[in-house]
């Protein structure tokens, strides 16, 4: 058991990261140090080989630090071994990517139920069709689909396993502008009505203004993160 959390979800404490390539160390991540509240949306915004890919690995258990600690609840998930780490992800951390990864033999419908097939305490795959506005195209297949479709999809078969903590990578990166609105404008949706916390990681920095909490990662090290007491809404942002 961990110390008590004074109303974290998570917390990263002095986590590295160092990579191997032959001879060659890569320092991705030196030393980051975040605290992620139950049913806050955080953004993290970083450029293009900042560490924020690598981070939210770190946040997912998809990998495990070099060094320092991860706490979830009171779980320190860096001690886990792999099929623990696999069960910690079933049943805690729902995954959002830039690319839908849809499966396009599957109907939209079975796309969202390959995922609560296998969670503790699932939500009708029709239900969380319904509630990201796609209850019309529960049979369709993704090539049926547009691309904002695909993804509120995505967004469904992440929100259906009712996680603790969904993770967003670049949600909007292949959209276009007035479906990526739409899209923020759904997560959004689903962190206030739900409570589900949502991180976010992105490199466009007018997203931060939606968001409860903002973070910048850059060199590997996290740096100005601050608290924003009037979050807008997404088409409220100023680009």
């Amino acid at each position: 058991m961990g110390k008590e959390n004074n109303g974290y979800l998570m917390r990263l404490t002095d986590v590295h990261r160092t990579f191997t390539m032959g001879e060659v160390e890569v320092r991705v991540l030196r030393g980051v140090d975040l605290d992620i509240y139950a049913g806050e949306l955080l953004i993290v915004l970083g450029e293009s080989g900042s560490g924020k890919s690598t981070l939210m690995n770190m946040i997912g258990g998809i990998d495990q630090p070099t060094s320092g600690t991860i706490i979830f609840e009171d779980q320190d998930i860096t001690q886990l071994e792999d099929y623990e780490l696999t069960l910690f992800r079933r049943d805690n951390i729902g995954f959002v990517f830039q690319f839908y990864n849809l499966v396009p033999t599957l109907t939209a419908k079975e796309n969202v139920a390959s995922a609560t097939e296998i969670a503790d305490n699932p939500m009708d795959p029709e239900e969380a069709l319904g509630l990201v506005g796609l209850a019309d195209r529960v049979g369709h297949f993704p090539s049926q689909l547009s691309g904002g479709q695909q993804q509120r999809v995505a967004i469904a078969r992440a929100l259906a396993k009712q996680p603790k903590l969904m993770l967003c990578d670049e949600p909007t990166g292949a959209l276009d502008h007035e479906t990526s609105l739409r899209v923020l404008e759904l997560l959004q949706d689903i962190n206030r009505k739900t409570g589900t916390t949502v991180v976010m990681i992105t490199h466009a920095p007018p997203v931060a203004q939606m968001a409860n909490r903002s973070a910048i990662i850059a060199d590997g090290r996290m740096k100005d993160v601050k608290r924003i007491d009037n979050p807008r809404t997404p088409r409220e942002l100023i680009w």
